[in-house]
């Protein structure tokens, strides 16, 4: 039933072996620069690809500052801090995300709320929240939002932008800032996606990246913290084990974390950014192909939101139901091309049975459909 389609990816990356979801592509300068490092001794937390990495990409997305940390899971810890998350707050997200948007709730010990997500971008649905607060908080005397049964303060948002394509990022503003939420994007997976010409991670007070080996780039395990100046040095502070200036005393004035990015992984991420444009231009070429063909063997592509330029990281379809979608998966992975559904709901998994939640129709509709293809940068594309 699948031939076709099978036949079809194997072409887009000419070979007949196992084909999977997504690899990193290293044709840049990576050797280079993380023998550098070597040479140079400097390849733990000090060195100078750190600083130039952090440089880089806050020029790149046009944010005030880029912190560098260990991995994605470790900046949106950070960024929560930030935010001023403390325990027994309530952090609004959507069912349909990855695991470690909700696990960086959890280490600030405070409680996710699921919000239903649109099934045009994927990401958190500013209707379904608008819903959800209305029916269920309120803004007290201090200007805090509140849940109307408990009184527990909803201190923050997080979406995600799912697959790198951005969430309605107009509406999710409005929103937040009416009920008086901090917004704190998970721009994980989004490096390089544009929501109305402005880059994601950089609408909120504080946004995040991750450079996991999966990634459009990679420094192997790393992220990001995007924010101001002044959110920026205190992630900065906080992320290096919350240690004072000094020539050689150990001075920690509080609880730091030491989520510092080595230099050998920061030297190896400012080799792949010199190729992230060239990256993202063969990703979207790719999507254009997947999207021509798809409907001709009867599934629907998952396409960028109106206004917006997606780095199109994992291409995804949607299928007509659940039994179509195991019957594509089956027969995909058996031929050796790897295909995977999207995730689990968070609400679906047992260390979060218990959170709240509103109606997450479209989460449902979507987690029974989705299946994401094949998605690296082929190997033979031009890269500039």
């Amino acid at each position: 039933m699948f031939d076709s389609l099978i036949r079809f990816i194997r072409d887009q990356y000419c070979t007949n072996e196992f084909i999977p979801l997504h690899v990193p592509l290293f044709r840049g300068r990576e050797r280079e620069l993380v023998l550098d490092t070597i040479d140079s001794t400097f390849v733990s937390s000090v060195g100078t690809y750190v600083d130039r990495f952090e440089k880089d990409m806050a020029a790149f997305t046009a944010s005030p500052r880029a912190v560098a940390v260990v991995n994605g899971t470790a900046a949106l810890h950070i960024a929560l801090k930030l935010a001023g998350v403390v325990p027994g707050d309530l952090v609004i997200s959507q069912a349909l995300t990855f695991v470690a948007t909700c696990n960086a709730i959890s280490y600030c010990s405070a409680e996710p709320v699921f919000i239903d997500v649109d099934r045009r971008t994927l990401g958190l649905s500013p209707v379904a929240l608008e819903t959800w607060l209305t029916e269920n908080a309120r803004i007290d005397a201090d200007g805090l939002c509140r849940t109307k049964l408990d009184a527990k303060v909803i201190r923050a948002c997080v979406p995600m932008h799912t697959f790198g394509h951005p969430a309605d990022l107009d509406g999710l503003v409005d929103v937040c800032r009416r009920w008086h939420i901090l917004l704190v994007e998970d721009a994980a997976e989004s490096l390089g996606s544009y929501y109305k010409g402005q880059h994601t991670g950089t609408f909120g007070l504080i946004g995040t990246l991750s450079f996991n080996g999966n990634k459009v780039i990679t420094t192997g395990g790393g992220g990001m913290v995007l924010a101001d100046e002044v959110i920026g040095t205190r992630a900065k502070y906080l992320t290096t084990t919350a240690k004072r200036p000094h020539p050689y005393e150990y001075v920690h004035d509080e609880v730091g974390y030491n989520y510092r990015l080595p230099n050998l992984n920061a030297a190896l991420g400012c080799a792949q950014l010199e190729q992230l444009e060239g990256f993202i231009a063969a990703k979207r070429m790719l999507a254009a192909h997947y999207i021509e063909f798809l409907p001709q063997v009867g599934l629907m592509p998952i396409v960028e939101p109106d206004d917006c330029r997606s780095n199109y990281w994992l291409n995804g379809v949607i299928c007509e139901d659940a039994t179509q979608r195991e019957a594509l998966i089956g027969a995909t992975n058996v031929a050796g091309v790897m295909t995977r559904p999207i995730w689990r709901l968070m609400h679906t998994l047992p260390a979060y049975s218990q959170a709240r939640r509103g109606s997450l129709v479209e989460s449902e509709w979507l987690e029974a459909r989705v299946v994401n293809l094949p998605s690296s940068v082929p190997a033979l594309a031009p890269i500039a």
